[in-house]
């Protein structure tokens, strides 16, 4: 019960510290100009939104961590958060640096790169891995940790940037897949994810009030990638429960993300176009284009979102064939959802006019139309 009491208290520090810095933060990146500005590849039309939005749940995050500190939850800071604390900072310069300044793609990568070398140096990585025949576990040889590692974390760190294209979509998803994996890594016993994962939850239920349709600030790319990275790094710890497949645990959780960014990269493979390239076929796009509302179709995805992670739970505690039979039926009913979706297609209900795109727009505006200060 104390560790409960405990995990509350880390929640509600954060949350507080992130809710009281955001207003802040706003004023700041005003100040500075780093404001968002529409363009073709962006379904907002409004000019002059702050960003670096991140800031707030950076700051919220570490506020949440200290207290986890202090309040001796799984044993305090220990090398692993301090891990943690440093990538997550790099990246959040970055992340700043682009909403500001904007920063080239490779550059990016490489910051992405190093940061994912710092986690797993402090023992981020996928360094086991059960046998779905024996239900043995086996160590994983550094040849294959390593690069599996890096691809794991600077994948989930880019997804969670990619789906970053509506009010609060980033910030939502997030903080219902960290709930999510905190909970997994309770159950595991592993104490470092539940830490992180507390943290980030509270700091983004605290920002989130301001960044739901219609949003007064967006993350940015200083607060996806923050988000992406932390995300990446619990879901590592959580799938260390010794139990049957437990290393799909963390990609159930992370489905929507993952998806969006695998669908993505094979949809501009199919048109011949760059794997970088930006475009208007992501699933929120697509949402928004059958929903007609802003916030309907974020809560779609939030809805979508949250039942994989209940799946994400429950597939947790399955061992033996059955996780084989469960398995199978979630990948037929996640084919079927993404064909629902139009998500092979190479365009949006064969509507790619410029008479779409001004809709697009319109509904935008109406959806934003009452923004307040």
């Amino acid at each position: 019960m104390l560790d409960e009491i405990r995990a509350i208290a880390v929640v509600v520090i954060a949350a507080g510290i992130s809710t009281f810095s955001t207003p802040l933060v706003i004023r700041f990146a005003r100040s500075i100009g780093a404001v968002d500005q529409p363009n073709e590849r962006k379904v907002s039309t409004r000019s002059s939104m702050p960003l670096l939005g991140g800031l707030a749940v950076g700051v919220g995050c570490g506020g949440g961590l200290i207290a986890a500190h202090f309040l001796s939850l799984g044993g305090g800071l220990s090398t692993q958060v301090a891990g943690f604390a440093a990538g997550g900072a790099i990246l959040v310069l970055v992340g700043a640096w682009d909403d500001r300044f904007t920063m080239p793609v490779i550059a990016k990568l490489f910051f992405q790169t190093g940061a994912a070398v710092i986690a797993i140096k402090v023992g981020f990585s996928f360094d086991i891995f059960s046998d779905p025949i024996s239900a043995t576990r086996l160590s994983v040889p550094a040849w294959i940790l390593w690069p599996v590692s890096l691809l794991w974390i600077v994948g989930v760190t880019n997804a969670m940037n990619l789906i970053d294209g509506l009010d609060g979509l980033s910030s939502g998803i997030g903080a219902i897949i960290a709930a999510t994996l905190t909970i997994i890594c309770w159950q595991a016993g592993q104490w470092i994810g539940v830490v992180i994962g507390l943290a980030l939850f509270g700091a983004l239920i605290g920002y989130l009030p301001y960044n739901f349709p219609p949003a007064r600030i967006f993350l940015g790319d200083t607060g996806s990638l923050l988000i992406g990275y932390a995300l990446a790094l619990i879901a590592l710890e959580g799938y260390r429960k010794a139990a049957f497949l437990a290393f799909l645990v963390p990609m159930l959780a992370l489905a929507i993300p993952l998806l969006d960014t695998s669908l993505s990269i094979l949809r501009r493979l199919r048109s011949g176009r760059g794997v970088f390239s930006a475009d208007q076929l992501h699933m929120h796009h697509r949402l928004l284009h059958r929903e007609g509302s802003h916030k309907n179709a974020v809560l779609m995805l939030y809805f979508l979102t949250g039942c994989f992670c209940m799946i994400a739970i429950s597939f947790a505690q399955i061992d033996g064939w059955l996780a084989f039979v469960y398995l199978a039926a979630v990948v037929a009913v996640t084919v079927r959802l993404l064909r629902n979706l139009d998500a092979f297609a190479l365009e949006v209900d064969g509507d790619e006019s410029p008479d779409h795109e001004e809709k697009l727009g319109a509904v935008d505006e109406m959806s934003q139309g009452d923004e307040r200060e």
